[in-house]
């Protein structure tokens, strides 16, 4: 995937965040860039498997997503940069075949949305959470 998709991405995220919905033209071009991993997060995002983890007071965050396997694995990851997750690392690191991993598409979606589960917990709980990184 090229820069140009990126970009592409990036503006579709901002116009759905603008108006917190989604029109059938903006899945079209999502799917093109995305494919199965789009349906993967809406399904993810449905099922309400998107937590904002906000550390109080810096307010720094990071995103915890429920898998979608009957094990309900919970992956840390930062939407634009980093999952925890096997995908990332082989299909995105490793062979870079895709923009990003349906755990990271579920961030954006729900951010975009406005449809993430917020979680406040102490500067001291998120950087214990990250040190797991």
């Amino acid at each position: 995937m090229t820069s140009n998709s990126l970009l592409v991405a990036e503006t579709i995220w901002t116009e759905i965040q603008s108006t917190r919905s989604v029109t059938d033209d903006q899945l079209s071009i999502l799917h093109i860039l995305f494919g199965k991993n789009l349906e993967r997060a809406s399904r993810i995002v449905d099922q309400r498997g998107v937590k904002k983890i906000s550390g109080e007071p810096s307010g720094r965050s990071i995103f915890q997503i429920t898998g979608e396997s009957k094990r309900k694995e919970e992956y840390l990851c930062f939407p634009e940069h980093y999952c925890a997750c096997y995908s990332f690392f082989y299909d995105i690191v490793n062979k870079g075949e895709q923009l990003c991993c349906k755990h990271q598409l579920a961030a954006r979606l729900a951010v975009s949305l406005g449809t993430y589960v917020d979680v406040k917990v102490s500067d001291e709980q998120l950087a214990f959470l990250l040190a797991k990184l």
